[in-house]
C-alpha cells in the first residue's frame, strides 16, 4: 500500500509541473496545477502519517487536517473557470474561508510541543474527539455543497453554448461531468471507508483528472469568450470577444428592456428570409454571433427573438432548418444516387452522431425509419 501512496504522490507533483510548463496556460489550467499540487501535499502529509514517520517530523503534524477543505472550493473554481463562468473580482477568496477558520481552530493544537503532538497521535486524538468530529461534519458538507453546485455550473454551461453554436460536437465538457462524478464517489468513501481506501480512491482520481485535465482544451476560455449581457433576467450568452466589444448596432436599445413584439417580428422576418436567400445554416461552423452579425443586431437580440419567435434556442432552431433541408433534398430524384450521411453533410451536419441525434429530436424516428415509413428508396 505504500508504494501505491509514492506513486500516487510522485505522478501527482510530476502532472503538477507538467502542467505549469504547458504553452497557453489558461486559467483553469493555473487552477488544476493549484490543485493537483495541493494534492500532493496531502497524499504526502497521509503517508508521513500512515507510515509514523510524523516522530521524525512532529511539526507537520495537524497539517493535514484541513486540507480535505479545499478540494471542494478548487473542484468549483476549476468548474467555473472551465466554463467561463469564474466569480468576479476577488470574491473566490471566501471560499477558503472555512479552511483559514479550521486551522485557527487548530491553533492551539499546532502551538504544542513535538512530544504532544505525537501523543495525541498515537492516541486517536485524544482530548480533540469533539473538534474532529465537527470538523469531519464540516469536510462532508463542503465537499457535498461543492459537488451540487459544480454539477449545477456545468449544467448551466451546457445550456447556454445551445444558444451559441449550431454544433457542439467538440464543444462538451462530459469528462469534467465524469470528473464531478469521481469526486462524489471520493466522498461517499470518506463517509463510510477507511483511511487507506480513502486515499487508494484519490490515487486513482489523481490518475483520472491527469489523464483527462491535461490534454483538455478549455473550450469557453478567458482569451476567446466573453459573458454578456444575460437576454433574460437569469441566463448568459458566452460571446466571442471580438464582437462582444464591437459597437452596438441600433437596434439594441431593444436588449437591456423586452423587445416588443414588432421588434420581435421584424428581426424574425429578416432571419427567416436570410435563411432561406442564404442558407446560412449549412455552415458547419455557424455561431449565434455569426448569424448576429449578418443581420446588424446584438447577439442577445438574437437569442431572445429565435427563443420568443421560434420556441427553440440556437442550437434546436439551426439544426431543425437542416433537417428540413435535408428532408427536402430527399424528396429530389437527382439526389436518390447519394448516400444519407452525404446529404446530411451537405445540408449542415458534420458527424454521423450528430445527424442521427437531431433527426430523431426533431422528426421523432431515425434516418432510416423515416426512410422505411414513407417508402422512399436512396442508393
Amino acid at each position: 500500500m505504500s508504494i501505491l501512496f509514492l506513486t500516487g504522490i510522485i505522478i501527482t507533483f510530476f502532472l503538477s509541473s507538467l502542467l505549469i510548463t504547458k504553452r497557453g496556460k489558461t486559467k483553469a489550467d493555473y487552477i488544476l496545477t493549484t490543485w493537483l499540487f495541493v494534492l500532493g501535499i496531502h497524499l504526502s502529509l497521509f503517508y508521513m502519517v500512515q507510515t509514523q514517520q510524523y516522530q521524525d517530523w512532529p511539526y507537520l503534524l495537524g497539517l493535514e487536517i484541513p486540507l480535505p477543505l479545499v478540494h471542494g472550493p478548487l473542484l468549483f473554481l476549476y468548474t467555473t473557470a472551465l466554463t467561463n463562468q469564474f466569480p468576479g473580482k476577488n470574491y473566490w477568496i471566501f471560499h477558503f474561508i472555512p479552511v483559514l477558520f479550521v486551522y485557527i481552530l487548530l491553533t492551539g493544537f499546532l502551538s504544542r510541543s513535538a512530544t504532544d503532538k505525537i501523543w495525541v497521535y498515537q492516541n486517536e486524538g485524544e482530548g480533540y474527539e469533539q473538534a474532529a468530529r465537527w470538523i469531519f461534519a464540516g469536510i462532508i458538507l463542503s465537499g457535498l455543497s461543492y459537488i451540487g453546485v459544480s454539477l449545477y455550473y456545468l449544467k448551466r454551461h451546457r445550456r447556454n453554448i445551445l444558444n451559441v453554436f449550431a454544433d457542439t460536437e467538440k464543444i462538451n465538457l462530459n469528462w469534467l461531468y465524469y470528473l464531478i462524478i469521481g469526486i462524489t464517489v471520493i466522498w461517499v468513501v470518506v463517509i463510510w471507508g477507511d483511511d487507506s481506501l480513502i486515499y487508494t480512491v484519490v490515487v486513482f482520481f489523481i490518475l483520472f483528472i491527469g489523464y483527462f485535465g491535461i490534454k483538455q482544451v478549455g473550450i469557453l476560455n478567458n482569451a476567446m469568450f466573453v459573458t454578456s449581457i444575460p437576454p433574460n433576467d437569469n441566463e448568459a450568452v458566452f460571446l466571442p470577444r471580438d464582437l462582444a466589444t464591437q459597437p452596438e448596432p441600433e437596434v439594441v436599445k431593444y436588449q437591456k428592456s423586452r423587445l416588443t413584439k414588432s421588434a420581435i417580428e421584424k428581426i424574425h422576418r429578416a432571419l427567416l428570409e436570410l435563411m432561406q436567400k442564404e442558407r446560412l445554416f449549412t455552415d458547419v461552423e455557424l455561431t449565434l454571433g455569426a448569424l448576429s452579425g449578418r443581420l446588424a443586431v446584438h447577439p442577445n437580440t438574437l437569442s431572445q427573438v429565435i427563443n420568443s419567435a421560434e420556441g427553440k434556442n440556437f442550437y434546436d432552431y439551426i439544426n431543425a432548418l437542416r433537417v428540413e433541408a435535408f428532408i427536402k433534398a430527399l424528396n429530389n430524384p437527382e439526389n436518390k444516387k447519394y448516400t444519407l450521411l452525404s446529404l446530411a453533410f451537405e445540408c449542415g451536419f458534420n458527424s454521423k452522431a450528430s445527424f442521427n441525434r437531431n433527426f430523431k429530436k426533431h422528426i421523432g424516428v431515425s434516418p432510416t425509419a423515416y426512410l422505411k415509413n414513407t417508402a422512399m428508396t436512396i442508393e
